[in-house]
């Protein structure tokens, strides 16, 4: 479990916390600054959500690439007026971020250019 603190940066925060290429991860809290993605295909379509928004569902994974350890995850976001959901780019902690990480013993998580392979290791 981590509780990230206001001004955090979410992503970079995740990333620095995870060190093997299989560990879930679920959070909940509130973040200002959020990049979402929507993929249509040939490229992420952001979307910016600048004022604070409840972050009511963050899961997602971490696997392998050729590049380190990277981070695949959706969140749902909610404004006072509004939802948001896609792939998390990016986000600061607003108020807090309550994250638990699950690492999967015994598999390896690997993306590639074709997603995501799970092997047994």
């Amino acid at each position: 479990m981590i509780r990230l603190l206001p001004g955090e940066d979410l992503v970079a925060a995740l990333s620095a916390a995870v060190e093997v290429p299989a560990v879930l991860l679920g959070a909940i809290g509130m973040v200002r600054d959020a990049r979402l993605g929507y993929w249509n295909g040939t490229e992420y379509e952001q979307t910016l959500v600048e004022e604070p928004a409840e972050l009511a569902a963050l899961q997602g994974n971490f696997a392998a690439s050729e590049g380190g350890i990277v981070l695949h995850a959706h969140a749902v976001l909610a404004t006072r007026s509004r939802v948001y959901a896609g792939h998390l780019l990016a986000a600061r902690v607003a108020v807090t971020a309550e994250i638990a990480l699950r690492p999967l013993t015994g598999i390896r998580l690997e993306r590639g250019p074709d997603g995501l392979r799970p092997s047994v290791s």
